[in-house]
Parts: C-alpha cells; sequence; structure tokens
C-alpha cells in the first residue's frame, strides 16, 4: 500500500493539451475517483499514474519514489479496464493466473492466491469457464481479481462498469467498494458518472479540459462547489444570474436581484455588494406548494407554473417557471406528497441558508 502523488503533470498530444498542469496527492489505502466528461484528461492522467503514458513534463510518485519513468509492472499497479481485456483462449483460472506466471511465482502459490481471491469474489465455481461463457459481470469480477491477485501498490480502475446493465452495475460497485476497503488499497478510479463517483469515493476529483477543478469529499463536491463548471455537472442543480443588491446586517443575509425576482441568501459567504453573482441550490432544498406558504425573514417565496412533470419512481421532478427562467424542484417519497400537473399555479419556497453564492 502506498500514497500516490502527481506534481504539474503535462501531457500534449501535438496541439492537444490533454492534461494542464495537475496536480494530485492519493493517500495510502484511499478510494479517489477522476470524474469528469468525455475528453477531460481523466483516462489521460490515469495512464500516466499506471506508466502507459509518459508525461511530457512533471513527475508521478510512489510514497517519496519517483516512478515516472518507470515501466507498469516496475510500479506493481493493478489495471482494470472498461473492455476487461480478459483473454477468450484461456480459462478463468488461467486469465487470473496470467500476472503471476508472468512475475514467475511458484506454482503452489499461484493455486492458493488463485483460489484466494476467486473465493473473496465469490467466482470459485467459474474458475474452469472461458469468458464467452460468463455473464458481464461475472467477466468484471474476473477482471477484478486478475488485478487484486498480485496483491498491487495501487489499483487503478478505468470505467470498469459501463459496459454493465444498470441494476447490476449498482450491485457491483457496492462490491468494489467494500473490497477495497477490507483490502485496504490504495486505488484511483475513472467515471463520467456522477452517482458512481459519490457512492464510491473517499475523495472526487472532478477534471475539465485537462485541469482539476475542484477535490474534495464527495459531501464538499455536491453542496459546495467551487465552481459553476463543478455545480452543473455533479448531480442536478438550479442555476440563476443576479447582481448584489445589499446586506441586512441585522438578518445576516444578502438581497440579490435576479432573474426571479428579489432573493435573500444567507451572509456566511465572502462576496462583495454590487457584484454580479450566480446563485446555487438544490432541487430538493426548495418546497413547492399550490397555497403560498407563510412569509418568513430567512427565506425567498415566488410565485410560478408548472412546465413538466417527470415521474421517476422515488421522485417528482418538476420544472417550474417563473417568468422566464425554470426552477428544477424534486419531491421524495411522491406518493404521500401534494399532486402536481402542468399548468398548475405554484409557489416555490427557497430557504436562504440553501443557496450558495459563486461569482463565475
Amino acid at each position: 500500500m502506498v500514497s500516490v502523488r502527481v506534481e504539474d503533470v503535462w501531457m500534449l498530444f501535438g496541439n492537444v493539451k490533454a492534461l494542464q498542469g495537475v496536480d494530485l496527492e492519493v493517500r495510502e489505502g484511499e478510494m479517489v475517483t477522476l470524474l469528469g466528461p468525455s475528453g477531460c484528461g481523466k483516462t489521460t492522467l490515469l495512464r500516466v499514474i499506471s506508466g502507459l503514458y509518459k508525461p511530457t513534463k512533471g513527475k508521478v510518485y510512489f510514497d517519496s519514489e519517483d516512478v515516472t519513468d518507470k515501466n507498469p509492472w516496475e510500479r506493481n499497479v493493478g489495471l482494470v479496464f472498461q473492455d476487461y481485456a480478459l483473454w477468450p483462449h484461456l480459462t478463468v483460472y488461467d486469465n487470473i493466473a496470467y500476472g503471476l506466471r508472468l512475475r514467475k511465482v511458484e506454482q503452489r502459490e499461484i493455486k492458493e492466491r488463485v483460489r484466494g481471491v476467486a473465493r473473496l469474489l465469490g467466482i470459485e465455481e467459474l474458475l474452469d469457464r472461458y469468458p464467452h461463457q460468463l455473464s458481464g459481470g461475472q467477466q468484471q469480477r474476473v477482471a477484478l481479481a486478475r488485478a487484486i491477485v498480485i496483491n498491487p501498490s495501487v489499483m487503478l480502475l478505468d470505467e470498469p462498469l459501463s459496459n454493465l446493465d444498470a441494476k447490476i452495475r449498482i450491485n457491483v460497485r457496492t462490491e468494489i467498494r467494500k473490497l477495497q476497503k477490507k483490502l485496504n488499497i490504495t486505488s484511483i478510479y475513472v467515471t463520467h458518472d456522477q452517482e458512481e463517483a459519490l457512492v464510491l469515493s473517499d475523495r472526487i476529483v472532478v477534471m475539465n479540459h485537462g485541469r482539476v477543478e475542484q477535490i474534495g469529499t464527495p459531501f464538499e463536491i455536491y453542496y459546495h462547489p467551487k465552481t459553476l463548471f463543478v455545480a452543473d455537472f455533479v448531480g442536478q442543480v438550479n442555476i440563476i444570474k443576479g447582481r448584489i443588491n445589499g446586506m441586512d446586517e441585522s438578518r445576516h443575509l444578502i438581497e440579490v436581484d435576479s432573474e426571479i425576482g428579489r432573493v435573500l441568501v444567507s451572509s456566511d459567504q465572502d462576496v462583495k455588494s454590487s457584484n454580479e453573482v450566480y446563485l446555487i441550490f438544490r432541487p430538493e432544498m426548495v418546497e413547492v406548494s399550490k397555497v403560498k406558504p407563510r412569509e418568513d425573514n430567512e427565506s425567498t417565496i415566488v410565485e410560478g407554473m408548472i412546465d413538466a412533470v417527470q415521474f421517476l419512481g422515488n421522485i417528482l421532478r418538476a420544472d417550474v417557471a417563473v417568468g422566464e427562467k425554470r426552477i428544477r424542484v424534486e419531491l421524495h417519497n411522491p406518493l404521500f406528497r401534494e399532486k402536481f400537473s402542468p399548468q398548475d399555479r405554484v409557489f416555490v419556497r427557497i430557504p436562504a441558508s440553501n443557496i450558495r453564492i459563486l461569482t463565475g
């Protein structure tokens, strides 16, 4: 088990800057997820860490050792790919044992380690089968077993669940998290799936255009985004443009003139009067009702009309038109909630403490 440190890493492919001055530290035993849209540089960064790519500039350290010029097998990394990369002509046993044989491990030890990891992942009964005889979830477990059996210093996973059906993906990601914690392997996981990142990670690295936008715990990334990109990319969010009008010191509130009218925001944020700002709040952090709620000193109430309704089972998602702007609202347990339909006149209550201010 080692820590991983990336210092000022750049990766150029001709004129394309795939990575631009990336700094990152992954602690021992930590699960860190690289999250971002396609082309943001997350897979390139993973390949630099693995040794498949040598960076144009910068350094990679495992603990205090500079491994920038070392090959993948010299770094002792376990790799799990999106397409699993299983040998079709080898049995499950031989696929798992492949890395051990390359390392010239004794046959008795190979047998013990392969059966041990197969038992851990619940695939003992599959050892004599071939990859084409396995389901997608079973193939994924074999790929994980092959990476784990070599006792890697670092495990690197490149969108390993993207080829699985949604229900299987949920089950396998839970297994990966439990397994990583049980084995305490330093792990770096690449995905573009925000929910996957929130569920799996100790910390998330949000990337965009080859740069790191923000690093933080899932809670910090979701509730305290530092940039508009992070706020918009991770989960559903409302983004309202506005300009600070003034401060109400007695109530510790900021008054903002916005696209939906005057909005009150908790003043525990460092902003200056008259600044152009963006108001950020999550759909589940507001209330909607057909009856106007009682006015209070710590909320904003706006009137609008239901524009669209989406029933998602455990969530009812509604878009409320307030003038030219749309506010997204999410209601949990819709069976026990007030019923809404398009064209309904409604009132949206936005607590001042639930709004975050960003300056762009």
